[in-house]
């Protein structure tokens, strides 16, 4: 009895000192994630006449919005594992959304609790061999199988699966058990939660009250979107014209192939769902996101708590609506790479406060233990941004962001990606197929429409910035492409046997 107690005793010592490090209380942290949430698809973006996220205006009006946010791989699984370990695709080997969770990573929650915080996980894991099981790192778990449903989920809620009432909606239901969660929490203690949503996934189901909002919502196409006129039978919304120069020319065949297939404007899906439907049940959908951002912040407040908790809301990737003739993610266009960034804490960070600076989804879990008052540990690849969130610029180590995709047989169609983008620059590397890789001036060519890799007077930038690219990958192990025997067989029987 002694002995325990003494255990403990030590215990809540470490926990105190650690907390006491460099005089600083810990930060309540609680971290919203969205799925397929494209960066300018927010209200106060202004890109899309008419959308309505007051949520997110809300954040952005009395928090910060990091403008230049992206992800190095832009697929579900390799995205939400680098939030996860602070660590690259190549890194933490989760290339896929069917490659295995390798036993030896360590996500930075579990830093989190051995410290003494409280933590909780409630939404879409997601990643390779895990199924809907509790992972390491958090006291209370809530997930699901898969991508889930949107209606009438079963939940896996500390190890047992439980139906969810007959038509309820997944995205209400997170929230209110979450903020469930919050309220049954341990008071004297910090805590973390991480709150990852389904929505806005594909086949995307708004919940009803939004069903129908935005039908007459006029779709406006981007200049990317038909490149020619033969590039399809039919013109969705309103068709932006190009206002920079079009390089025919040095669009890749992939490209040029993919608009016609499940991940092309012209056969979507297969057929299953015009681009119009399909563009404003996605908007529907993301309102209930919104909705849940609005109850969080709200709690907080009611809780007097606002001077010490941080709202963090991400996009695990984001989303092509019809740019190159594209649906979905994976390739290295900005629409795909970028992410929405918002963070609200109003004990911390300058309301409407705008920054610019390169942040990457890898930044995410050294930011969160610096928060925490927990060192950055060695394996980890990104770097904390609290400086950035204080109005400290100077000192602030990433300018460029470094991309890579990794060819799947389940979508054989978009290859193997590595991409290098600087402020104004993006050079684009594909791998393992005889086609043309791209280059882009931002500043002058926003929708990346002309590719400048075979003209000569872009040539030494170019090559100035495969240098850096590859550069990057040495310095960070990531020359061999992580080969991964996957479970979902998807796709095998039809390609290269039945196993």
């Amino acid at each position: 009895m002694k002995q325990t107690l003494s255990i403990i005793i030590a215990s809540a010592v470490l926990c105190a000192a650690a907390f006491a490090q460099a005089g600083k209380k810990p930060m309540n942290i609680i971290f919203i994630l969205a799925d397929d949430h494209r960066y300018d698809a927010m209200g106060f973006m202004n890109k899309i006449k008419g959308l309505q996220t007051p949520g997110m205006d809300k954040m952005a009006s009395e928090g910060a919005h990091i403008k230049n946010a992206f992800v190095s791989t832009a697929l579900c699984s390799p995205s939400r594992a680098s939030i996860l370990t602070g660590q690259y695709a190549h890194t933490h080997t989760v290339v896929d959304n069917d490659a295995p969770l390798p036993a030896n990573l360590r996500f930075f929650p579990q830093y989190m609790q051995q410290s003494g915080y409280q933590t909780a996980f409630l939404g879409k894991w997601h990643m390779g061999n895990t199924d809907d099981s509790p992972q390491p790192g958090f006291d209370y778990w809530l997930s699901f199988q898969g991508q889930g449903v949107y209606y009438t989920p079963t939940f896996n809620i500390n190890g047992k699966r439980i139906q969810q009432p007959e038509g309820s909606y997944i995205t209400d239901l997170l929230t209110e058990h979450a903020i469930d969660w919050l309220n049954k929490r341990d008071k004297n203690k910090p805590f973390f939660v991480y709150l990852s949503h389904k929505g806005v996934h594909a086949e995307f189901q708004p919940v009803k009250r939004h069903e129908g909002k935005y039908a007459k919502l006029p779709v406006v196409c981007p200049p990317s979107m038909y490149l020619t006129a033969t590039d399809s039978s039919k013109l969705f919304g309103v068709v932006t014209p190009p206002t920079t120069k079009v390089n025919y020319a040095g669009i890749p065949q992939w490209v040029r192939k993919q608009r016609y297939s499940w991940h092309g404007v012209d056969y979507m899906y297969h057929g299953a769902i015009p681009f119009d439907d399909f563009y404003h049940r996605y908007l529907e959908t993301l309102q209930s996101v919104d909705e849940s951002i609005e109850k969080v912040m709200a709690w907080v407040k009611q809780q007097g708590l606002q001077n010490n908790t941080m709202i963090v809301y991400m996009g695990d990737n984001g989303f092509s609506f019809g740019e190159h003739g594209l649906i979905d993610k994976r390739h290295a266009y900005e629409e795909s790479m970028r992410v929405p960034l918002l963070v609200w804490a109003p004990g911390m960070v300058k309301p409407g406060s705008v920054i610019g600076q390169v942040v990457m989804n890898v930044d995410l879990a050294p930011t969160f233990l610096e928060l925490a008052n927990i060192a950055r540990p060695s394996q980890m690849q990104g770097h904390s941004f609290t400086n950035l969130l204080q109005g400290e610029q100077a000192g602030w180590k990433r300018d460029k962001v470094f991309y890579e995709y990794y060819w799947e047989s389940s979508f054989p169609q978009t290859p193997t990606t590595f991409a290098a983008r600087s402020d104004r620059y993006k050079y684009i590397y594909y791998q393992g197929v005889w086609d043309t890789n791209e280059l882009f001036d931002l500043q002058n060519d926003p929708y990346e429409m002309n590719n400048l890799i075979r003209d000569p007077a872009y040539r030494q930038i170019g090559l100035a910035l495969k240098d850096e690219l590859f550069k990057w990958l040495q310095e960070t192990n990531g020359l061999q492409i992580p080969l991964k025997k996957t479970i979902n067989n998807r796709g095998d029987n039809l390609y290269r046997g039945s196993y």
